[in-house]
């Protein structure tokens, strides 16, 4: 199922791109480039395949940095960057199993409407997630396998001149990864998913 979603997104991300070109010189009223620097909050929903455990991951707070390149007014392509440290426990069972960090690039294809000053968009994309920074915990070891995973998002422009913009920003990543956690007395397989829902609020620059 993730392949041909993969695929599916791939092949818009090819199209769009291929029929924007032929749409740019009847779009000239915007800017081609935009950045946006926001505070994000990283809000975990997690699941493991383990029974009777649950993994808890944490919240965190991060900056977060994207740029956007409009393909024509309203066709746009998002590179996300940002980074995040999370703590992660089994709650049941009481279990620390320290923290890790993750950095998820994430690329989504956008659909940007007009309303004035407004400008609300809804995109959807593919980030691959590296973990690294590990911190074991109570544990022998934890190792986290770096995985792809897909993004939808919907947002909010707000111009504060023909520069200068507020943003608020919602993203769901569909993230999974397969942990090996050394206990000590062997080595346990793990398949726990993430799936954070992002929000962010920042302010961007039209150049």
């Amino acid at each position: 199922m993730k392949k041909t979603i993969f695929t599916l997104l791939l092949a818009c991300f090819a199209f769009t791109f291929i029929n924007a070109q032929d749409d740019n010189t009847e779009n000239q009223d915007y800017s081609k480039w935009q950045a946006r620097f926001r505070i994000i909050s990283v809000i975990p929903s997690a699941g493991d395949d383990i029974d009777d455990a649950d993994v808890a991951i944490s919240t965190a707070f991060v900056p977060e940095l994207d740029f956007t390149y409009f393909f024509n007014k309203n066709l746009a392509a998002e590179l996300i960057l940002g980074t995040a440290k999370h703590n992660v426990e089994v709650e049941d069972a009481d279990v620390d199993l320290g923290h890790v960090w993750l950095l998820p690039p994430t690329l989504n294809l956008q659909y940007h409407f007009y309303s004035g000053d407004f400008k609300p968009y809804i995109g959807a994309g593919i980030n691959y997630t590296f973990f690294y920074g590990v911190d074991e915990g109570d544990v022998a070891d934890m190792e986290y396998d770096n995985s792809f995973g897909f993004s939808f998002q919907a947002g909010l422009d707000y111009n504060l001149n023909d520069k200068w913009f507020l943003n608020l920003d919602l993203k769901k990543l569909l993230l999974s990864t397969d942990v090996k956690v050394d206990t000590g007395e062997g080595v346990l397989p793990v398949e726990v998913d993430i799936n954070p829902l992002i929000v962010g609020l920042g302010i961007g620059m039209k150049f």
